[in-house]
C-alpha cells in the first residue's frame, strides 16, 4: 500500500477507513476487531473518526476492539474530529445543534475521544466544520496545549475553504497537515472552487469523504447519474473491471492533489475494491471523459 507523508514522522495509508457508520453495522467487538485486522492486512492503517459519529458512540465501539487487542493501536494512525455539537442522549448537556471551537470544548472533546478510543494519543485532530464563531487564538491555544501534553500529534481541518484555512493557519505555530473535504467524480465543487488548489499550494495532502458520492452514481436515475454510470462502465471495461467503484476511486487517485479516499464501509469486499483501484491507472483521456460526463459538457 502506498503511504502518504504528512510530517517527518507521520504517514497515512493512501486508502483510509472511515468509521462513521460503525454503529449502524451492529458488529460485535470481535467482528469490529476482525474488520480492523482485515484493513491492516490490506495495508489500510489509517482510521477516520469524529466524536459525533453514531450519536457519540462509534469511537467507543472502535475502542472496545482496541481494548480487546491492544497491539492493534501500534499498527495504525487514528484521526478524529471535533467542533460539531449535536443533541444526543449521550451528551445530555447539549441543548442544540451548533458549532463550538472554543479551547474548552476542543480539549474536552479530545479527552472524551481518548477515553472512548482507549488510547493515550490521537495522531491527527481535525476541526470538523468551519465555525462562524471561531476564535482562532483559542484554537491555537488548544492545539498547543494538546500537543505539549502528548495527547495529539498533529492537526488539520475538514470542509474548510481557502479563506477559512488560511485564516486559521495564520494563528498556528505548526502547519495544518490535511483538509478533509468531499471529493468524487459526481461532486466536483472542491475541484472547481480552488479548494484542492490551495491544498496543493500548502503541500497539504487531502482526505476525501464520500468518494463514491453516497451511492448516487450506482442507483440514481437522473441524467447526471446515468450519464456518469455509463461512462464509468465503459472506462471500467477498458481497465478490465466491472466494478465501477474501482473506477471512481481510480479517478480520485489520479488527481495531483494527493487525495486519500475514505472508505466508509464495513464490508470487506468493498474495502478490497478500493485497494484494487490502486492498480488502475487511468489515461488522461479517460480521466477527462469521466469529468465531462459529470459536468454534462466538455471543458472549454
Amino acid at each position: 500500500m502506498e503511504r502518504i507523508t504528512l510530517t517527518n514522522d507521520l504517514s497515512f495509508s493512501r486508502i483510509v477507513h472511515g468509521a462513521w457508520r460503525l454503529n449502524d453495522w451492529n458488529y460485535t467487538t470481535e467482528q469490529t476487531t476482525s474488520l480492523i485486522e482485515h484493513c491492516i492486512e490490506q495495508g489500510i492503517t489509517t482510521f477516520d473518526h469524529a466524536d459525533i459519529y453514531g450519536g457519540y458512540t462509534c469511537e467507543e465501539l472502535f475502542g472496545r476492539a482496541l481494548q480487546a487487542k491492544p497491539g492493534l493501536r501500534d499498527k495504525m494512525e487514528l484521526v478524529t474530529k471535533c467542533g460539531i455539537v449535536l443533541e444526543s442522549p449521550n451528551r445530555p448537556e447539549h441543548k442544540s445543534h451548533h458549532y463550538n471551537t472554543s479551547k474548552e470544548h476542543i480539549i474536552r472533546s479530545v479527552e472524551n475521544s481518548l477515553s472512548s478510543l482507549k488510547t493515550d494519543y490521537i495522531d491527527t485532530l481535525l476541526i470538523h466544520r468551519p465555525d462562524p464563531m471561531m476564535n482562532p487564538e483559542e484554537v491555537a491555544e488548544a492545539f498547543s496545549e494538546l500537543k505539549d501534553s502528548g495527547k495529539v500529534r498533529t492537526f488539520g481541518v475538514s470542509n474548510f475553504k481557502r479563506h477559512q484555512l488560511n485564516m486559521l493557519q495564520s494563528y498556528l505555530d505548526d502547519k495544518l497537515i490535511t483538509n478533509q473535504v468531499e471529493v468524487s467524480a459526481y461532486e466536483l465543487e472542491n475541484i472547481h472552487d480552488g479548494t484542492l488548489d490551495l491544498c496543493m499550494e500548502h503541500r497539504m495532502p487531502v482526505m476525501a469523504w464520500s468518494p463514491l458520492a453516497g451511492g448516487a452514481v450506482f442507483s440514481g436515475n437522473g441524467e447526471k447519474a446515468v450519464r456518469l454510470r455509463d461512462t464509468l462502465t465503459k472506462v471500467g471495461a477498458e481497465l478490465g473491471t466491472e466494478d465501477i467503484s474501482e473506477v471512481l476511486y481510480a479517478w480520485i487517485l489520479k488527481h495531483p492533489a494527493t487525495i486519500m479516499p475514505i472508505v466508509g464501509s464495513g464490508k470487506t469486499a468493498r474495502i478490497d475494491s478500493a485497494v484494487r483501484a490502486l492498480g488502475h491507472k487511468l489515461s488522461l483521456d479517460q480521466w477527462f471523459e469521466i469529468l465531462h460526463a459529470s459536468m454534462g459538457h466538455d471543458v472549454p
